[in-house]
């Protein structure tokens, strides 16, 4: 009954092993030269190290956001063009209002001035 459980047991080993082995030969090997630019925070536009309670500016926030909102409804086209040889002219126009909706909600957030940058 035990050797059913053989091939489970080495494909656990080898899924525990291998990353760790590739981990540890990264280590060993890349090389270690941190300097006070290349281990600074740069992901969120301001220094950490500030007071918590500083002013800064929410365009950028609202940038990402908006990147994120157009990018998601962008990729609601990659599953309609696989099967568009296979829709008839309902999807097309379906498609077609989606885009027409995006495109008001953009020229929207272009008029208000939500994607400028001074």
């Amino acid at each position: 009954m035990l050797e059913n459980y053989l091939p489970i047991l080495i494909f656990m080993a080898l899924a525990v092993g291998i990353p760790v082995l590739l981990i540890g030969l990264g280590a060993l090997i890349s090389p270690h030269h941190p300097d006070a630019e290349k281990v600074s925070q740069y992901e969120c536009g301001f220094e950490p190290f500030e007071d918590s309670r500083m002013k800064f500016d929410v365009r950028f926030y609202l940038i990402a956001i908006l990147f994120i909102i157009f990018d998601l409804e962008v990729a609601f086209l990659f599953p309609w063009a696989v099967v568009l040889s296979k829709m008839a002219w309902a999807g097309v126009i379906a498609m077609g209002i989606f885009l027409g909706l995006l495109l008001v909600g953009f020229l929207y957030e272009w008029k208000k001035g939500a994607l400028e940058w001074e």
